[in-house]
């Protein structure tokens, strides 16, 4: 159970889900012809798994005395999993995904995809190392490779099929995906900023400078507060602009995403205690997995 914990099991799983969803329901839904056979995809899955539980596993070996403060009941590294153990499982994890990365890039037809999982396995060691103790780089990094999982899929599975009869259709898959992206950007950038105030002693002691430490915990809230309503925003524009006639969509929007994000907005402008940030962070997974089940709007045409 602790190597589960490790790896972050809950967060691989919704990993899988989305890009499960992507394949089998969105593009199942507007019919398009794919690059990758069931199995094949699960090697995608599975590769972009490994690469996220390798930068799970060496963000806590680079964490030790930080976690002892933010998590002393839940740290894993040094209490349960030794060091040495914790970084022979990156290597093991990250060597994976890339490998199956790069196989499955020359299984396509398209090499240079194989950058991609080295790029990211790069990025996640350089975040623990580095770039999440400067201000707003690390939550913008872990935000942005959160985005890449889910564009990912339509790299591997629609662009080695693009052509001059069939580009207009996929230009509309490809923009869905660029919003669910930016949707997952959004709320991944907020949650990381939500879990820094809420972790801001730890960082302190371990020499981070997140916007907390370097702002203030009042200015961070309230930033994380105008990030919130410029999401809400965002959506508002997007259901105008797209699903204005989807009457279904729409009450799902407003129902499932807009009413909780709302409600976080509330909560967070008057948050103070520790716990109410934490909840607050999980508040944002479940919108996120809302978000990610709104995939299943367009199965059933009522996107």
């Amino acid at each position: 159970m602790h190597f589960l914990k490790l790896i972050r099991y809950k967060n691989l799983l919704f990993l899988v889900l989305i890009q499960t969803l992507i394949k089998y329901v969105l593009f199942e839904a507007f019919r398009l012809e794919t690059s990758l056979s069931d199995f094949h995809f699960i090697l995608l899955v599975v590769a972009t798994v490994c690469i996220a539980a390798g930068g799970y596993i060496i963000n806590d070996v680079f964490d030790i005395r930080i976690d002892a403060i933010n998590k002393a009941d839940k740290q894993i590294v040094s209490r349960h999993i030794s060091e040495k153990m914790a970084y022979n499982y990156y290597l093991l994890f990250t060597a994976t995904g890339v490998c199956l990365g790069f196989y499955l890039s020359n299984h396509i037809g398209v090499p240079g995809f194989s950058a991609l999982f080295i790029l990211i396995g790069a990025l996640l060691y350089v975040y623990a190392t580095y770039l999440k103790s400067v201000m707003i780089i690390g939550n913008l990094t872990i935000s942005l490779l959160v985005a890449t999982s889910i564009l990912i899929v339509g790299l591997f599975e629609l662009f080695p099929n693009i052509s001059s009869q069939n580009i207009l259709v996929y230009q509309v898959v490809f923009t869905i995906l660029l919003k669910y992206s930016l949707f997952a950007f959004m709320l991944t950038l907020l949650r990381e900023i939500v879990k820094d105030i809420e972790d801001i002693n730890g960082d302190q002691n371990g020499g981070l400078k997140t916007l907390p430490i370097m702002i203030g915990r009042k200015r961070t809230t309230m930033f994380a507060f105008i990030l919130a309503i410029f999401t809400v925003v965002l959506i508002l524009v997007y259901l105008y602009d797209s699903l204005y006639r989807q009457t279904i969509a729409m009450l799902y929007f407003l129902v499932f995403i807009i009413g909780p994000l709302l409600y976080f907005c509330i909560q967070l402008f008057s948050a103070e205690k520790r716990e109410t940030f934490r909840n607050l962070s999980v508040l944002l997974k479940i919108i996120m997995l809302l978000g990610v089940l709104s995939l299943f709007l367009y199965k059933f045409n009522f996107i």
